[in-house]
């Protein structure tokens, strides 16, 4: 029997915030993550996907520790990109409807800094943000540090595969009074264990959902399987019966991001593209137009996806398989949200068929051959 927000520990306040929200039930993160975080409040690890909630599971108890009558930074979550870090920020304030004033400013790259900077004077409670601009602010003297008790590293894998190792040690030697440090990552590479051991007591305690439970059940995983030469003609046709379904199409590089997006909007289907080389005004454009449904499929690279967050996706296809396992779960983890259905399909080059049972085998997932 799934246990109430109430149960959990839950402050009424926040709870009518949740209603409102139409959030009634915990998912497994927040109902093993969240009493910890209450009661013990100590550091934590816990493996989480994109999607399963994690941003209620650290962001409520963050919220009940913040003192509102101290206008001073007590909590920080960091995360890697633009787009996460606004759209926690977004979450904690909606929390935030019927409690005390707290207040959070998000600070990150590709936004106007001398605003960030105005809105920092203001009181502020949490401050959410990207590692690069968080070290921005420090250096100007816009943030302090001293008072931050509770530190969130959210999605630290991607954090560290995007080269924020550095950041993320300053950062966290800065905070001085830190009581917790709280740790969400999709994967564990070496890189991981590393920070753990640099910023956290002996031992943190581990949250770590089964492993069958690493991919989100209701995503169905599908492959077919493809020369290079046949695929476009395949997305092609596949988009074409899609009706109303919206989904990404990864791809490994940029070249091949933009051939592919070029050739289908060539073909008449409302397509854009999200990659590593877009301005940030450039980008913000596409996820606005994909938001609003003006776009229905966006072909991306892995970089460039990072913290998309996009409602009710019915589909992930990847263009070629990716390099890396982790890349998987966060392509796949785009879809079937929120307890929808999704599906993830693979084009799978003829010579590349014998990954397939290894992907199986290391995320606990079966592929099925893809018929149209």
């Amino acid at each position: 029997m799934s246990q109430t927000f109430r149960e959990l520990g839950i402050r009424e306040d926040l709870n009518r915030g949740l209603e409102e929200l139409s959030i009634f039930a915990p998912t497994q993160v927040q109902e093993r993550v969240i009493p910890f975080l209450l009661k013990e409040g100590a550091d934590l690890v816990a493996q989480a996907q994109t999607g399963t909630g994690k941003t209620a599971a650290f962001g409520l108890p963050l919220l009940m520790k913040m003192n509102g009558k101290k206008p001073e930074v007590q909590g920080l979550v960091i995360a890697p990109t633009r787009e996460l870090a606004k759209q926690i920020g977004k979450q904690l304030f909606r929390f935030t409807k019927h409690t005390e004033k707290i207040f959070i400013e998000v600070i990150t790259g590709g936004d106007n800094i001398d605003r960030q900077v105005e809105a920092l004077r203001r009181p502020t409670h949490i401050v959410v943000g990207t590692p690069g601009r968080i070290m921005d602010m420090i250096q100007r003297r816009a943030l302090s540090l001293d008072s931050v008790k509770h530190v969130v590293l959210d999605e630290a894998d991607e954090m560290l595969s995007m080269g924020f190792k550095k950041e993320l040690q300053e950062i966290l030697k800065l905070t001085t009074q830190r009581q917790s440090t709280w740790l969400f990552s999709a994967t564990f590479p070496e890189a991981i264990h590393t920070l753990i051991k640099g910023c956290m007591a002996p031992n943190p305690h581990t949250i770590q959902i089964d492993q069958g439970n690493v991919v989100n059940k209701d995503i169905d995983h599908r492959f077919v399987i493809l020369k290079p030469e046949e695929k476009t003609e395949f997305i092609t046709d596949f988009l074409k019966r899609q009706k109303e379904g919206r989904g990404l199409i990864f791809c490994r590089t940029k070249i091949d991001a933009n051939t592919l997006c070029r050739e289908l909007v060539a073909l008449g289907l409302p397509v854009d593209v999200l990659q590593g080389d877009l301005m940030q005004k450039e980008r913000d454009k596409v996820m606005r137009a994909f938001k609003k449904e003006r776009v229905q499929f966006v072909v991306a690279t892995d970089v460039a996806a990072r913290g998309i967050d996009v409602a009710d996706l019915a589909f992930v296809i990847h263009h070629q398989l990716p390099d890396q396992l982790e890349y998987y779960t966060h392509r796949s983890g785009r879809t079937a949200r929120a307890g929808k259905k999704g599906m993830s399909l693979c084009l799978v080059h003829p010579k590349e068929k014998w990954k397939l049972p290894q992907l199986e085998k290391a995320l606990h997932v079966k592929f099925r051959e893809y018929r149209p």
